[in-house]
């Protein structure tokens, strides 16, 4: 069959869904790649050998008449290149895409990959967002969720039918490419965090907690760090220049990103992610597969991770003092106990997050569709 896969931008295809673009391919479907273009649309061709196929998206706002012309586009493609399975990740492809699925009569799988902005920040975009989740939710094959918060929520506000939804643990951590390494990392006690420069993030928490830990500590004897890249559209981003104040202040050092993301996992001793909500974070699943302490919030998709006391601690979320009271207490363990939370972590890898369990759950449904 021909599969397509649609997100908000090729870089998330490269970075969270390529390992189902090869089961497709190694199961015998030919994969398109539907994205705007961006530095990693070239290598779905030539390393991942997908079809590539660009579309016009703008990620954030709520335009109805641009809305409706990204509706437009997706028919366009999906008549022309005729896919018998699409499968849709991110917000607008999963509402606008599957309005063009319907017209163009392919069905679709639909992934919810965390309820970003809209469902954090109750307001008018908030509602009309959840309207449109509504109408377009009646007509998928499949909606999978990533944790079972978000697809409560969903049937609870009548977006979508129960008999329509899946569960899937995120999108899985390959436990080969991420794995524990045996040298212990250099001194002084590392925290990572690794998201994107957003507020939604828990970055305002992770800087005021660094501040606060460095002055308890010493700053010769603890390091912050933050992986990701800057995103200031649509307002959910920290500004730059904003960011640049913060990092002036020198308690966070900004690594920029990097497609690298296991060498600094690696390089850590604990790895942090206070965010608001997430679907299942899966930076947080690569830091556990490597065997890593978390500490991360006490919200939906984030707690899922972290079993308290054993393989990291969980925080209040939006709340700087208390993330920096845990990580206070992971830089104090001894040797051992840091090590058997990294155990731990492991542990819960793969038990719970195997890419392989998401995958498994993808092809069947795939071939499901495909038959009607």
């Amino acid at each position: 069959m021909r599969v397509a896969v649609v997100i908000n931008t090729s870089w998330n295809i490269w970075n969270f869904r390529r390992g189902l673009v090869r089961a497709l391919q190694a199961a015998g479907h030919e994969v398109l790649a539907i994205a705007p273009p961006d530095d990693y649309s070239g290598r779905l061709e030539s390393e991942l050998g997908c079809r590539y196929v660009p579309i016009l998206m703008e990620n954030k706002g709520t335009n109805p008449v641009k809305d409706a012309q990204l509706t437009r586009r997706f028919l366009r493609i999906y008549r022309r290149e005729r896919p018998d399975v699409l499968l849709h990740f991110t917000i607008k492809p999963n509402i606008y895409g599957t309005l063009a699925a319907r017209l163009a009569g392919i069905p679709c799988i639909n992934n919810v990959s965390g309820l970003g902005t809209v469902f954090i920040v109750e307001n008018l975009v908030s509602k009309v967002a959840r309207g449109l989740y509504r109408f377009a939710f009646q007509f998928p094959y499949k909606v999978f969720f990533q944790n079972n918060d978000d697809r409560e929520l969903f049937i609870r506000y009548g977006l979508v039918k129960p008999m329509l939804t899946g569960l899937v643990p995120g999108s899985g951590v390959d436990l080969a490419r991420f794995q524990p390494v045996a040298a212990p990392p250099a001194t002084p006690f590392t925290f990572l965090m690794v998201a994107r420069v957003l507020y939604e993030k828990g970055v305002v928490e992770y800087f005021e907690a660094a501040r606060q830990v460095r002055q308890a500590l010493g700053p010769a004897s603890v390091r912050l760090q933050l992986l990701g890249g800057l995103d200031e559209a649509g307002g959910v981003g920290v500004p730059r220049a904003t960011f640049e104040q913060w990092l002036a202040e020198g308690h966070v050092d900004y690594l920029g990103t990097s497609d690298d993301v296991a060498a600094h996992l690696h390089r850590a001793h604990c790895v942090v992610l206070p965010s608001y909500r997430e679907g299942t974070p899966k930076t947080l699943l690569e830091a556990a597969a490597c065997g890593k302490p978390l500490v991360t919030t006490d919200v939906p998709g984030c707690r899922e991770t972290v079993q308290n006391g054993r393989n990291g601690y969980l925080c209040q979320v939006r709340s700087a003092d208390d993330l920096a009271a845990k990580l206070l207490q992971m830089a104090q363990l001894p040797p051992e106990r840091l090590l058997a939370m990294g155990e731990a972590s492991r542990q819960l890898a793969a038990e719970k997050f195997d890419e392989k369990l998401v995958l498994r759950e993808y092809l069947a449904a795939v071939a499901e569709a495909g038959k009607n």
